[in-house]
């Protein structure tokens, strides 16, 4: 996946969230997508997933300009965003609706999700609370096996088995031609999986590296921006 040339600016916002931004990102690989608040990491996701227009530049994914959504694309991106509301039917129903999209949509592996979650199809989505709607979206999100995973704020509302749980799946889902991003606040949460840091703040790429062993997340973010004013609407 790359992204060239990136400019994006909200409607009635002065300050452009992105001017001429590029990144390149790698199969097989693990990304935390970190930055302070406003640095436009949800921005980003939902740039790369081809939910926004940039104002110019592109993403493109082997290729293809994902904002064309075209199926073949969009067969291979999955977006799990922070907030979101599931439709009131039942899981059931859900998956069977939703799975024919992704070509390599595993229901094994869906119903091996749920289980280590202590979930089941049996369910009625509407019903559900946060944290329950975050293990029944994420295991089926890992059950699609698109290319690109992007993740904003897995973590939140999860309890602590389910986080566990979460790092145990993104370590055995990931694949030599897949892309996880995960973009979060809760570096502890996830620290211990990724194997690569983006660290941005708007159109400025602060780290871009691969991450040691046993880095403490937090301790490398606070070093990296060390000094660093944050001006942001």
């Amino acid at each position: 996946m790359e992204i060239k040339n990136l400019s994006f600016c909200y409607p009635r916002h002065k300050q452009p969230v992105f001017s001429n931004f590029s990144l390149q990102l790698t199969p097989g690989r693990i990304y935390g997508l970190l930055g302070p608040n406003g640095a436009g990491k949800s921005t980003l996701l939902y740039i790369m997933s081809g939910l926004l227009t940039p104002d110019k530049g592109q993403v493109s994914l082997n290729g293809t300009n994902v904002r064309k959504r075209r199926p073949s694309t969009m067969r291979e991106i999955f977006l799990v965003p922070d907030e979101f509301e599931l439709p009131k039917v039942t899981l059931q129903q859900y998956i069977k609706t939703n799975s024919v999209f992704y070509p390599r949509f595993s229901q094994d592996d869906m119903n091996t999700y749920l289980q280590t979650f202590g979930m089941t199809t049996d369910v009625q989505l509407g019903d559900l609370s946060l944290g329950q709607r975050k293990k029944i979206f994420m295991s089926f999100a890992m059950a699609t096996h698109t290319k690109i995973l992007l993740m904003d704020e897995p973590t939140n509302g999860l309890d602590i088995p389910g986080k566990r749980q979460f790092r145990t799946f993104v370590t055995q889902g990931i694949g030599k031609d897949s892309i996880f991003v995960i973009s979060t606040h809760q570096v502890k949460d996830i620290e211990s999986v990724l194997n690569h840091v983006l660290l941005i703040d708007r159109s400025e790429v602060i780290r871009n590296e691969e991450l040691k062993a046993e880095t403490d997340l937090e301790a490398y973010f606070e070093e990296a921006m060390q000094g660093k004013e944050v001006h942001h609407d």
